[in-house]
């Protein structure tokens, strides 16, 4: 199995498990939890398949149908041995976007695009799932807010193209841009580091 498909089916289990810990925290019913799941996992890729014109992977390959039933069921079995589900949600939309952003990138490369749209396709992969699933579940999504989610994977992917100049084997490659964005994301988090604000203090009272 290549390691592009084992990336993407681990960053399907990732977010698919992100989705059932948001609808779980809804209090949604089994049928929610199930779409909200769905959808975390492959809205991203679906919008990416669509806009580079390539089939969309969950339709031509069922693995991906299956992963997502099988994650959908082991976490609301398990929901009490995920420890708190914020906890347990942050850490698997971590990894997911990690290595949804490196999945993005290589689909782009494959399918001829510049270096800067397949940063955007890695980003928009990692991304648009889970704005979807908090969208579906009335939150306002995190790469909306003042969190840096969108820019560590664009530190990320961006990282896997400098990395291309380097004597570093493409396995590594992939695994130390996927690290990139891990680490941005939990330094982020720790220190409270945010993207600057526009808006005046009065204004941020006001809201």
């Amino acid at each position: 199995m290549k390691l592009i498909l084992i990336i993407d089916i681990l960053g399907t289990v990732a977010f698919a498990i992100s989705g059932v810990l948001t609808a779980l925290n809804k209090r949604l019913d089994p049928f929610g939890i199930l779409i909200i799941a769905f959808v975390a996992a492959v809205g991203g890729g679906t919008l990416r398949d669509i806009l580079i014109g390539a089939d969309v992977a969950w339709m031509r390959n069922l693995t991906y149908v299956y992963v997502i039933f099988g994650s959908t069921i082991f976490a609301v079995t398990f929901r009490k041995r995920l420890g708190y589900i914020r906890r347990s949600l942050f850490l698997f939309d971590t990894i997911g976007i990690a290595l949804y952003t490196i999945v993005g990138v290589e689909k782009g490369i494959a399918a001829g695009f510049h270096p800067i749209i397949c940063i955007a396709l890695g980003t928009m992969t990692a991304c648009f799932g889970g704005v979807l699933r908090d969208i579906l579940c009335n939150e306002i999504p995190i790469i909306f807010r003042k969190e840096i989610y969108a820019t560590a994977c664009i530190l990320g992917a961006s990282a896997y193209f400098l990395l291309q100049f380097s004597p570093i084997t493409e396995d590594f490659i992939v695994v130390i841009s996927g690290t990139i964005v891990i680490i941005v994301r939990l330094l982020a988090v720790y220190f409270n580091l945010s993207l600057p604000s526009i808006y005046r203090k009065d204004e941020l009272e006001n809201l």
